[in-house]
């Protein structure tokens, strides 16, 4: 088939390469968010999927709104048989989605309807979820609601922060989605309505959403942290000011001390939580680089009874 393939972060450039590799379809053009600022200077940075495809010599489109009709124009132009998608970023009007014979395919990380929308990897880490996954299905109108064509599941590792299971999910996702194109064309694969039960969402996260209540039990605590790692940053509140929580670690023999209270060792640090401690890891004071919880904590010299949180 010809392809047109929308995307914009890092996590979309797995799947790019795969349909790229594969040697089954041509990818004529790629579809990104515009250029954005970035870095001190903040100089106007291409997406990386931009890159990836400037390399690979693909003609890139970064329309403002995929409605603009320059950029409806020249997809009518490319006339491509499916539009392959993976956090492209923008939401697809039905003139758009009507131009593709065989639709617009979006690779989405959670086995669907689970956690439709915009952060579906950071809410399955808050919820606890043990299994997570990725599914192609074609985009309709609806929030991710489309029919899937198929799935590959991941076990959540204890340790996961969002940005550890984005990278598994991303390529295993491609390999899912590179083998969707080829169902398609093949007429072997046809997209199944999702149940109707089970529909859960995951709007993006907002800073707020990452803010640590170590009131709440030693497991909510973790999983807010790595939830929201490496982005927003979980955080909480320390003399006043913030302080990024990268790392922490569950301690269910130690429940000794009241929510945010700390506790410092020879080469720990410990807070409390609404049930038990946990170990505090890695750490990012404002305005500073991440460092070591223990490092952070000889360089502040917490005084007995001091916490964390408002």
């Amino acid at each position: 088939m010809k392809l047109v393939f929308a995307g914009t972060p890092e996590v979309a450039v797995p799947a790019l390469d795969a349909l790229l590799a594969s040697g089954r379809h041509e990818v004529a053009a790629v579809v990104t968010r515009p250029d954005a600022p970035a870095g001190r200077g903040r100089r106007l940075v291409a997406s990386p999927v931009a890159q990836r495809a400037e390399e690979a010599g693909i003609e890139v489109l970064k329309p403002a709104r995929p409605r603009d009709e320059d950029f409806l124009a020249r997809l009518r132009e490319i006339a491509p048989d499916c539009c392959p998608v993976v956090a492209y970023g923008a939401l697809l009007p039905k003139v758009a989605l009507d131009i593709p014979a065989r639709g617009w395919v979006n690779l989405h990380f959670s086995l669907l309807p689970a956690w439709r929308g915009a952060a579906p990897v950071q809410h399955s880490l808050m919820a606890g979820d043990q299994v997570t996954g990725a599914s192609t299905f074609l985009i309709e109108e609806g929030l991710d609601s489309g029919p899937v064509y198929g799935v590959v599941t991941e076990d959540v590792r204890p340790t996961d922060t969002s940005g550890d299971l984005l990278t598994r999910l991303a390529f295993a996702g491609a390999g899912l989605l590179a083998a969707t194109m080829d169902g398609i064309e093949e007429g072997s694969l046809h997209a199944v309505p999702q149940p109707v039960e089970g529909i859960t969402l995951a709007p993006k996260i907002q800073v707020e959403d990452a803010h640590v209540d170590f009131a709440a039990p030693a497991l909510r605590v973790d999983r807010v942290v790595r939830g929201c790692t490496p982005a927003p940053g979980a955080w909480t509140v320390f003399r006043g000011e913030r302080l990024k929580l990268i790392q922490v670690t569950p301690l269910p023999d130690r429940a000794d001390l009241a929510p945010g209270e700390l506790a410092v060792g020879k080469n720990n640090v410990y807070a409390g939580t609404g049930s038990y401690a946990v170990e505090m890891l890695w750490v990012q004071p404002q305005g500073k680089k991440p460092m070591k919880a223990a490092d952070w904590a000889r360089g502040v010299r917490i005084a007995p009874g001091e916490g964390l949180g408002a």
